[in-house]
């Protein structure tokens, strides 16, 4: 028991090293076996079939007098289905992406508000609307803008500061 003990124990350690050191068993073999057994090889696949291997085989060796042969084969269909559990959670996570981050020229066109006057020459803020998100932003305007006015960006000056102007109705 204290082998399938210490097997389950070095699985959670390989997984906590996965966590940190991760894609150092794919980088070993230069992407050699990345495309030959499709992901079976990462940190955490093996992981969690060790973890799995050595708890599962624990416990029918303690809650049964069923013998090691028995204990190693539950062991190793439980670490099987850890395993490919992993691989398939890991796949689900590489596959969900998320939107594009907003660039400089995304900005132009945006509506906002002024937060902070902006005088003639020189620099005021503005809240802009930024895929859901408010975002303040340094502005520029060619004339005077009061606090609470409405404004368009012109023009991105730089990724901190922007050129408005604004908005008649």
């Amino acid at each position: 028991m204290t082998l399938f003990l210490g097997l389950g124990i070095a699985g959670v350690v390989l997984l906590a090293l996965a966590l940190v050191f991760d894609g150092i068993l794919e980088g070993l073999f230069g992407g050699v076996l990345e495309g030959l057994f499709a992901g079976l090889l990462s940190l955490p696949v093996i992981a969690g079939f060790v973890s799995m291997f050595g708890f599962g085989g624990a416990i029918v060796l303690g809650t049964t007098g069923l013998g090691a042969v028995v204990a190693s084969a539950v062991g190793v269909v439980a670490g099987a289905v850890t395993g490919r559990l992993t691989l398939s959670f890991s796949r689900m996570l590489m596959r969900d992406q998320t939107t594009a981050t907003p660039r400089g020229s995304d900005l132009i066109g945006s509506a906002g508000a002024v937060v902070t006057p902006i005088p003639a020459q020189g620099y005021g803020e503005v809240l802009l609307y930024i895929g859901g998100a408010r975002v303040k932003y340094a502005a520029r305007s060619a004339e005077p803008v009061a606090r609470g006015a409405e404004i368009w960006v012109e023009a991105t000056l730089s990724s901190t500061s922007v050129q408005v102007r604004t908005v008649e109705r």
